[in-house]
């Protein structure tokens, strides 16, 4: 689910800086799914669902923040459209995974050194998107 951030951009006016700019780029977002990652290395509910290698998920997931905050469209230059929805159709996404895994990016996020309101534009996007994902009773 690609949601446009609360604030001026949604008001239609010219914001002073995005997301991306304001959390420092590229670095950020990639600190932050490391950070991220860390939870999901040794969470026996979510750790299952994915592939052995997670280094390529990482960027994949770091890309697509980037691009989603403002920064460059790398991820859909290099993957298309996010579809975010359709990605996770083919894995058990329940009530119990959605949980976990806004847990451990809610984690990430708090740990970071992004701005008050930074960190509640994140992780109001991520818990939205993480119920998004739900595919299973």
């Amino acid at each position: 689910m690609q949601q446009s951030p609360t604030g001026p951009e949604a008001q239609g006016t010219e914001p002073q800086s995005t997301l991306y700019q304001r959390v420092g780029g590229i670095p950020y977002f990639k600190d932050l799914v490391e950070r991220f990652y860390r939870f999901v290395e040794v969470d026996a509910t979510l750790r299952p669902m994915y592939p052995e290698d997670l280094d390529p998920g990482k960027d994949n997931l770091a890309m697509f923040l980037v691009q989603l905050w403002g920064g460059p469209p790398y991820y859909s230059r290099d993957r298309g459209h996010p579809r975010l929805r359709m990605r996770h159709m083919p894995f058990a996404i329940g009530q119990a995974e959605r949980d976990a895994w806004f847990q451990h990016m809610r984690e990430a996020v708090l740990s970071t050194d992004a701005a008050e309101d930074d960190v509640a534009l994140l992780l109001d996007y991520f818990d939205k998107a993480a119920t998004f994902m739900i595919n299973r009773e």
